[in-house]
């Protein structure tokens, strides 16, 4: 651009401002109150500062310099509930009545041809600056918006999960300030990533606690407004989906004053499932996926006193200490099969892929090392638990 064009059009652009911000108060619905207050300053800024800048930009090599009015504007419109489409429709209007101005203007008859098509292209291209500048000021309030609801979406999940609970109260407010509406009933989610998975829950929310996430979430089998009633996924199916391949745990279905009893269940069940104390992945794989704490309710009760749990089950399996090391390994297989069949001889043989009478003769020499303890249903309850503690050997497979 001609270093002389800028002179040339500051008398018709200088002192369009008003004509302007009417020509937008008039097409853009949004936009037609009076400039009163933040709204009114914002508006009158931004139009006189991106007139005068244009205008000194012409006939030079440099770029718009400080855009913060543009940011603000931007950051006004989230500020004020609106879409950027208002803004848009703001520029592009006043980008029209600025042009129109130029031509009407005594300004266009001294104006060669070629410089009127690039004055052209170099006011549209300036307010798609000015735009891009709203865009990121809309975006910035946007995320910093978004960051809050979740600081305080992390601090509800922190005392929903406390123990003793907190007054009922004290939630309402921190749930309320978090925009979040306590469901009547939900379960707890222990899972890597809990935000992540949260949002892709309808009405759930995550907070990546140490030392795993935690996700609450809405229990409903109410299908979703887009699906069909017949083929709308139940709640269940629902986190699976969000969970995907990763280790999970779900906790049981509570009210919402109860949630922490849900996410100590699903916290104490995490650390088994992540190392494969559950039987939910094969040895040689990584534990994956979710599960339901309360389908592990014994592993639970177990892990809650090892030690105890520990002295239980050697206490309940010394017998087979004292026997050579192929009748200890074969007298355990039988024994877990006979107890797995609850006393079912064909079951257990089935099991261990043994004739029957493999399994009697089996029995028959458990009972003497065992004495009455296979018969009495206390010391039977005792073996069967430890036979949960202990990783089951393979079978041999041996021919009867």
């Amino acid at each position: 651009m001609p270093a002389w064009v800028g002179a040339t059009l500051r008398p018709e652009l200088g002192d369009a401002t008003e004509e302007i911000i009417a020509a937008v108060q008039a097409g853009v619905p949004e936009y037609a109150r009076p400039l009163e207050g933040r709204f009114g300053r914002r508006i009158t800024e931004g139009v006189t500062v991106a007139m005068n800048q244009f205008v000194d930009l012409l006939g030079v090599d440099a770029s718009p310099g400080d855009l913060r009015v543009y940011r603000a504007l931007g950051q006004l419109e989230h500020r004020e509930g609106r879409t950027l489409a208002a803004l848009q429709s703001a520029y592009q209007v006043g980008t029209r009545t600025a042009w129109r101005r130029i031509g009407a203007g005594p300004a266009a008859g001294t104006l060669p041809p070629d410089v009127i098509f690039a004055l052209a292209e170099a006011l549209f291209t300036y307010v798609e600056q000015l735009g891009a500048a709203s865009v990121a000021g809309w975006a910035y309030e946007d995320a910093r918006n978004a960051g809050s609801v979740q600081t305080r979406r992390h601090a509800l999940v922190e005392l929903l999960a406390r123990e003793p609970p907190a007054a009922a109260a004290e939630v309402e407010r921190v749930a309320a300030a978090a925009g979040w509406r306590l469901p009547d009933r939900l379960a707890a989610l222990v899972v890597e990533d809990a935000v992540a998975v949260a949002a892709r829950l309808p009405g759930a929310i995550g907070a990546d606690l140490d030392p795993v996430g935690v996700a609450l979430v809405p229990v409903s089998d109410r299908p979703t407004p887009e699906a069909a009633p017949s083929d709308a996924p139940g709640w269940l199916d629902r986190v699976q989906m969000a969970v995907r391949e990763r280790p999970a745990v779900l906790g049981p279905v509570v009210g919402w004053s109860r949630v922490h009893r849900s996410v100590a269940r699903a916290q104490a069940a995490w650390p088994l499932h992540v190392t494969g104390l559950l039987g939910t992945a094969p040895s040689n794989a990584e534990p994956s996926g979710l599960v339901r704490s309360d389908e592990h309710l014994l592993a639970l009760l177990l892990a809650a006193e090892p030690e105890l749990a520990a002295d239980l089950a050697e206490r309940a399996v010394a017998p087979l200490r004292a026997l050579p090391a192929g009748a200890a390994t074969r007298g355990e297989q039988t024994l877990r099969a006979w107890l797995d069949a609850h006393g079912d001889v064909s079951a257990a043989a089935a099991a261990l892929h043994v004739h029957p009478q493999t399994v009697r003769y089996r029995l028959a020499g458990l009972r003497e090392v065992f004495g009455n303890a296979l018969d009495d249903p206390a010391a039977r309850l005792e073996l069967a638990i430890a036979m949960r503690m202990t990783h089951p050997t393979p079978s041999t497979g041996e021919p009867s």
